[in-house]
């Protein structure tokens, strides 16, 4: 049973469990007749031959209540994208896939790149922000949902939760975040989380003082999930980041441009596990070192656009009053961890503090080197003005490239 704590700045809609998952995906379909729903899903070919991926497109086979699955599909070759069409035409949904590495859409990238609009480095960031660009071409209302494809504990309940409050016409929410346990095979898991991000806000609003951008970070219980719901609307004036500042990217972006009491965030799952990144700790610019690096890096840069100032003494400060936070809080997760009769290593719970308090000075020092680079992609708006017939192009690149 799920608490019924709110912490004032954003909803939670929590999940008590009285209401059945059949009940809520009947109001689903109801809502869908004038509210149409589409699922984004990035991809990576390798994720295809996965068994996580499969059991995820089984379970949408069996959905009603979404109406188009756009899938960006990233690292595939021609004979590749073949199989992907294969794997995908199973789903009864109107279904687009994005062959992001085929000549058409990099025909389209060509195009942006001369207008200096196109985000050069490839990644999650830089597939969603396609696929977003290919929904606006749909050119319908609604809802419109993501997640990532390697959840391994996936079911029917987490897309339905993750629609519901952006898709009911009786709620005022623009934008939803998921949220979920990290617990799985008796381990505490969301180490970025739990080790970088909470601290780190702690200890930045005891640096620069009370902050509601902070506080309001903060106040998502999750905020590095990657599953996400919002109003079609939004699309064409969301900035988001190429890099692994993706998930905080998007929170800002909801922060600067709307009322908190249209925001919300939403319990998905009773348990969530997926496929872990590895640490990385001696490459910096792979794995868990590089995310924390460029998690980091977002937060500095929004707070620089507030007016505050950073310097060398400032990140010392900060790492300093990091340290600290995180090994107390490593304590309390200790003792939920023992409570819960979870395997629980300190040892390795503290190299992964000293690693990310050195990766925070790494990531002050790249933001006082480069202090105005921003990998912040252009909106779709600003695309659609400097090339009028770009969002029909990528539409008609990627049916042809489907019809082929």
């Amino acid at each position: 049973m799920s608490d019924f704590h709110q912490n004032g700045v954003i909803a939670t809609l929590h999940n008590f469990k009285e209401k059945s998952l059949e009940q809520i995906e009947s109001d689903l379909l109801k809502f869908s007749s004038k509210n149409p729903m589409t699922l984004i899903l990035p991809s990576l070919y390798s994720e295809l031959e996965r068994p996580a991926l499969t059991y995820i497109v089984n379970t949408l086979k069996k959905i009603k209540y979404i109406k188009n699955i756009v899938i960006g599909l990233d690292q595939a070759t021609k004979s590749e994208f073949k199989k992907a069409k294969k794997f995908f035409q199973v789903l009864p949904q109107n279904t687009y896939i994005l062959w992001n590495d085929g000549p058409r859409l990099k025909k389209i990238h060509q195009s942006l790149h001369q207008l200096n609009l196109s985000p050069e480095e490839k990644g999650k960031g830089r597939n969603i922000w396609y696929c977003m660009g290919f929904v606006i071409s749909l050119n319908e209302s609604g809802a419109v949902a993501m997640h990532d494809c390697d959840i391994v504990t996936y079911d029917r309940t987490l897309p339905a939760k993750l629609f519901y409050p952006v898709a009911n016409p009786n709620f005022h929410f623009d934008f939803c975040k998921g949220y979920y346990p990290r617990v799985a095979q008796q381990k505490m898991n969301g180490r970025v989380t739990r080790l970088l991000v909470t601290p780190l806000l702690k200890s930045l609003q005891k640096i620069v003082g009370h902050n509601e951008y902070l506080h309001f970070l903060d106040c998502f219980k999750y905020p590095l999930a990657g599953e996400f719901s919002f109003k079609y609307d939004l699309l064409s004036d969301i900035r988001i980041p190429h890099d692994w500042g993706l998930e905080i990217g998007i929170l800002s972006e909801m922060y600067r441009n709307f009322a908190s009491n249209r925001i919300c965030q939403v319990d998905i799952a009773d348990t969530y596990e997926h496929k872990h990144q590895e640490v990385s700790k001696n490459n910096k610019n792979k794995g868990l070192s590089k995310m924390t690096i460029d998690i980091s890096k977002a937060i500095f840069r929004k707070l620089a656009t507030q007016g505050h100032v950073f310097s060398n003494e400032t990140f010392r400060s900060l790492k300093a009053t990091y340290y600290r936070m995180a090994l107390d809080m490593i304590q309390i997760y200790k003792s939920d961890a023992e409570m819960n009769g979870l395997k629980f290593d300190v040892h390795k719970e503290e190299e992964m503090v000293e690693l990310f308090a050195q990766n925070i000075i790494e990531s002050g020092k790249i933001y006082l080197e480069s202090p105005t680079a921003s990998p912040n992609m252009p909106t779709w708006r600003r695309i659609e003005s400097a090339a009028p017939s770009i969002l029909k192009d990528l539409n008609s690149s990627v049916l042809a490239d489907l019809k082929d």
